[in-house]
């Protein structure tokens, strides 16, 4: 590989300041995790780790030329990581976009420097001052208007691997491309001719950062539209198990109704032991029946009863004091939806605990100053961590989570709610609250 000086490159100064406004663009963008003061401390560490790199990369033979690139976005991801606390394939997906749109913006303001003021009367060290602050404000205010339509509703999104590869590979393509000439001149995509290396480097920038900017859009579009369909989904299911429960509590009023049939024939039995059976046998068959609820909602009690069931067999403690006619107003789906995740959440987590006699959920249904207060709470050993308001799962398949405390904010949301999580005392509480009024 031979290295040719063919104009002068822009200064590495320049580049530093480029890659670190870059930073500052999307981290402005992204949810930060610390104060302002601590994020301003970041920043101006940040900047400055920038300028020693390019500046030690600027000295160094050209054969390094590739490693101090590479060195110039480590730093980059770094900034941004260490600022939003991002996972870390986001960090290098946005990372990588924030490299791009830095070359963009500093290709762009060098060749209007060449082509306006180099040389020139003008061409002093205020006027390229003012100028580099012209353009650089200008190019990433741009950036800044257009990245914050589609980054901020990405910025939970859990990037995959293969999704953070294809923006590299995007990203690498690109830069290679662009800087094609500076390395040989005599291939189909250089030139050796100034004015064509500076449009070559500038306009295939153009086009790496507006594809990495479609395929963003693409990504959030189909990563929302996934959710949404996943939580259509998951609305759907528990409609049919609200209709299976109904189903499997006919059975049980059924049987309750035979009880009195056998009520009749205890009566007529002189039997000590078959009597005696026979009250074992109703006896079992009562527990079950009391595993209904009676809160004034038939939706509710459905549900109650379905969860109360299972939970009886897999030795769960739950109880319940609601009041189901507070629910009146709501929606058949969005009562499954909201107590049968909720109660499907805490049902998952207490059959984690080997001690069965720390297996306890208690839910709540009352109004309180105005306020529907919907309250579910579990005994929880395990650690507490939130991401954006919601538990963090613990599942292998981060692709499915929070799901269903999304689909009870989505329904909390539709009657003007909130929904709140926290923990006290190894106690998960999951609080949601709708106006009344």
């Amino acid at each position: 590989m031979i290295f040719e000086e063919v104009i002068p490159n822009i200064p590495r100064y320049y580049t530093a300041l480029a890659e670190w406004a870059s930073c500052v663009v999307y981290i402005m963008l992204l949810k930060r995790n610390y104060s302002r003061t601590k994020i301003a401390g970041r920043l101006a560490v940040g900047l400055l780790l920038q300028l020693i790199v390019q500046i030690i990369a600027g000295r160094l033979p050209e054969i390094f030329w590739i490693p101090g690139m590479l060195s110039a976005v480590t730093v980059m991801i770094l900034l941004i990581q260490s600022c939003c606390r991002l996972p870390w394939e986001n960090a290098l997906y946005n990372g990588v976009r924030a490299f791009l749109l830095a070359e963009l913006v500093a290709s762009f303001e060098w060749q209007l420097y060449h082509f306006l003021l180099q040389g020139k009367a003008g061409d002093t060290f205020w006027v390229r001052g003012i100028y580099l602050v012209m353009i650089y404000g200008l190019g990433f205010v741009i950036a800044y208007i257009l990245e914050k339509r589609v980054l901020a509703e990405g910025d939970v999104l859990q990037f995959s691997l293969r999704e953070v590869l294809s923006a590299v590979t995007i990203g690498m393509l690109a830069f290679s491309l662009s800087n094609l000439s500076f390395v040989y001149q005599n291939t189909p995509f250089s030139s050796s001719f100034e004015t064509e290396i500076f449009n070559i480097r500038t306009l295939v920038d153009l086009a790496g950062f507006t594809i990495l900017y479609a395929y963003h859009a693409m990504l959030i579009e189909f990563h929302l539209r996934y959710e949404r369909d996943t939580m259509e989904k998951m609305l759907e299911n528990q409609l049919m198990q609200y209709k299976l429960s109904r189903e499997s509590i006919d059975l049980v009023n059924r049987k309750y109704h035979d009880l009195k049939h056998q009520i009749a024939v205890l009566r007529a039995e002189n039997n000590e032991e078959k009597r005696n059976a026979y009250l074992d046998a109703m006896e079992s068959e009562i527990k079950v029946y009391e595993a209904q609820n009676k809160t004034g909602n038939s939706i509710l009690d459905t549900v109650l009863t379905s969860k109360s069931l299972y939970c009886m067999k897999h030795q769960i403690g739950i109880t319940c004091v609601a009041d189901g006619t507070l629910l009146n107003f709501m929606d058949v789906m969005d009562i499954c939806t909201i107590f049968g995740n909720a109660l499907d959440n805490a049902i998952e987590c207490e059959l984690k605990i080997p001690d069965k006699e720390k297996r306890l959920i208690h839910l709540t249904v009352s109004a309180q100053k105005e306020f529907l207060t919907m309250e579910f709470e579990n005994y929880c050993e395990e650690d507490l961590v939130l991401k954006d308001g919601l538990p963090m799962t613990s599942k292998r398949n981060r692709a499915y989570h929070g799901f269903g405390v999304k689909s009870i904010q989505q329904c909390a949301k539709k009657y003007g709610g909130t929904v709140s999580v926290s923990k006290e005392n190894n106690w998960f509480i999951l609080l949601v609250m709708i106006p009344m009024s």
